[in-house]
Parts: C-alpha cells; sequence; structure tokens
C-alpha cells in the first residue's frame, strides 16, 4: 500500500521549546496506524504538527503533497479531520448544530443531508439525540458526537486523540468498534493516538511508541502486540 500520509525528520516547537525531535511515521492509505506513549511523549503534539497547528520542521506529505506550512484550515479542505483529545465539543449548540459545523466549507451543500444520515447510522444514539444540547451529553456521547463532526467533512484520514480518556471500557469498545466499521467500509484512514495501548494495538495496523519526542519502536501491530517483553518494558500492559 502507498502512504497517505508521512512524515520525514518532523519537529515541532512551543516557542523555543522542541517537543519532537525529527520523527518519521507514515499512515497506509487505508489503514490503521497508532502512535502510543505515556503523557507528555509527544502524541497530541504529532497530531497537531499534521494539522498546521504548531510551528514544525521537517517534511509531512498529505497523498504525496507537501502540506507543512500550510495553514490549518487549508489542511482540513485537503480531507483530514482532527478529533482533539477533550473532545472539542460546542457544548451549547445542539448536536445537528454540532454536526453542522463538522461539514463547514464543503462546497457538496447536497450530500449534506445524505451525511447526517450516514452518521447517524453508525451513532444511532446522536440520532435519538439530535436536538439534545451537547453540553447535556454524556461523556462517550459526546466522544462519539466528535468522532461523528469529524467525519461529515468527508475526510480521507481521521486524526484520533485519546477517544478513551475518561471513559468506561464499554463505551471504549463500542467507540473503537465504530472506528474500525467506517474504516473497512469507507476506506477512511485513521491515525490513532491512545494511551490505552491493548485497545489500540488490536485495533491498528501499524504502531509506533514515542518516548520525549523520538520514534523508539516500530512495526506491526501485531508483533509489538504478541511481544511480551516489549510489552511490559514499554507499553506497561
Amino acid at each position: 500500500m502507498s502512504a497517505l500520509l508521512e512524515t520525514e525528520n518532523l519537529e515541532a516547537y512551543y516557542g523555543w521549546t522542541q517537543v519532537l525531535h525529527g520523527i518519521c511515521f507514515r499512515v497506509e492509505e487505508g489503514g490503521i496506524t497508532t502512535i502510543l506513549g505515556a503523557n507528555g511523549a509527544g502524541k497530541t503534539t504529532t497530531l497537531r504538527a499534521v494539522c498546521g497547528m504548531v510551528k514544525t520542521g521537517g517534511v509531512i506529505r498529505f497523498a504525496g503533497e507537501r502540506i507543512e506550512g500550510k495553514a490549518t484550515e487549508e489542511i482540513v479542505r485537503l480531507g483530514i479531520a482532527h478529533v482533539p483529545e477533550g473532545r472539542g465539543t460546542f457544548v451549547h449548540l445542539t448536536v445537528e448544530e454540532n454536526l453542522r459545523l463538522g461539514a463547514y466549507g464543503r462546497r457538496d451543500k447536497r450530500m449534506i443531508a445524505r451525511d447526517f444520515d450516514r452518521v447517524y447510522q453508525y451513532f444511532p444514539v446522536l440520532a435519538e439525540r439530535r436536538r439534545q444540547i451537547a453540553g447535556t451529553l454524556s461523556g462517550g456521547e459526546q466522544q462519539m458526537l466528535a468522532v461523528a463532526r469529524g467525519l461529515m467533512l468527508r475526510p480521507r484520514l481521521l486524526l484520533l486523540d485519546e477517544p478513551s480518556l475518561g471513559l468506561a471500557p464499554l463505551v471504549v469498545r463500542e467507540i473503537f468498534h465504530i472506528v474500525r466499521t467506517i474504516n473497512q467500509e469507507e476506506g477512511v484512514s485513521v491515525l490513532l493516538v491512545e494511551q490505552n495501548a491493548s485497545m489500540a494495538l488490536a485495533l491498528a495496523d501499524q504502531a509506533y511508541l514515542l518516548e520525549t519526542g523520538r520514534v523508539v519502536l516500530s512495526g506491526p501491530a501485531s508483533v509489538l502486540q504478541q511481544d511480551e517483553a516489549i510489552r511490559r518494558a514499554y507499553l506497561g500492559y
């Protein structure tokens, strides 16, 4: 498979502080890649770097085109949807208004109505609550809304930042199952940042492990998942 997203010697900075130190990774077209690591390893910064939200160095390619230095809104228009840590829900808007914001900037207005039906099929609970204020949803429902809002962009690549954070295991399994379904049925590629290494490796094709802004381990997720020494030394389970 060809790479949909690829970085070479990616660096990222907050002011004068360097957070990423020349990392290289790739997301295959139609694949799921996970980036694992402890708090402060640089996982969230990696997604922000891809989206043009922090100062970067190195090369970022999306569908063969270099995108480093582009404005965030331009990167979004290329088909990269970012579901941030903490969900980023617009709590004073309804579920439906949140979803409509996900389609902001799309030019194919006639397809948007169909996409409402499409995301409601993935997330039936959101259909039931479409007129409910988003801030009154449960944590799991807000995470579902965040993913659904990303899908309203009709992305080629979905960036997920800690979707399991603060959620009950049953809800996490449901969300991960939906992500796999979206990947398999629609061919949406996924870059998943996650602390729950066990679930992330079960979902992903490829995995990268970050420590203090550097890739210290990478390979097929199935290999990392089965290697007991790697699990004990790096992944904590």
